[in-house]
């Protein structure tokens, strides 16, 4: 697992986690972290302490970036109204990794290539600690809601049920 690390994505994450003063390290799982449920059981927690980072399409073509804890769904529908627009546009897997520099179920909440919109689940703040996708699927780091908000100027919201 040790190869994972010496990743440009990953070492990119790695960078900006050190650049924004964030204490946390991206490190390798064994297990993939593709989606919420198999890097909470990889980490031995609640999935809701999974910060997963789901790419959507504005109106506009531009990227939105949901920050969502994994114990819900994203309502796409309260997002779009909170938003004041009428609906959210799926991104294919070719979208997000042009837009993020990131692959699907490696997506880092920071060290985009461009810049998004970017929302932050409020149910995330329930946690002391957080992980996230580190810019490989068997790679995260620890960090926290308020760290998040700060290194990616998101907005909190309630995003999901």
């Amino acid at each position: 697992m040790e190869g994972i690390l010496e990743r440009a994505t990953v070492k990119r994450v790695q960078s900006a986690i050190t650049t924004a003063g964030m204490p946390g390290t991206v490190i390798a799982l064994t297990d993939s972290a593709r989606t919420a449920a198999e890097a909470a059981a990889a980490l031995n927690i609640e999935v809701g302490q999974i910060a997963s980072s789901l790419v959507f399409k504005l109106p506009d073509e531009s990227p939105l970036l949901i920050i969502t804890s994994g114990r819900h769904r994203i309502n796409t529908e309260l997002v779009a109204k909170n938003l004041g627009i009428a609906t959210l546009g799926r991104a294919d897997a070719d979208y997000v990794k042009t837009v993020s520099g990131f692959s699907v179920g490696g997506v880092a909440p920071l060290a985009w290539v461009s810049p998004a919109t970017i929302l932050i689940d409020e149910a995330l703040s329930d946690y002391e600690v957080v992980w996230a996708a580190g810019g490989h699927p068997h790679a995260v780091f620890p960090t926290t809601f308020a760290e998040l908000i700060s290194c990616t100027k998101a907005r909190p919201m309630i995003v999901g049920d």
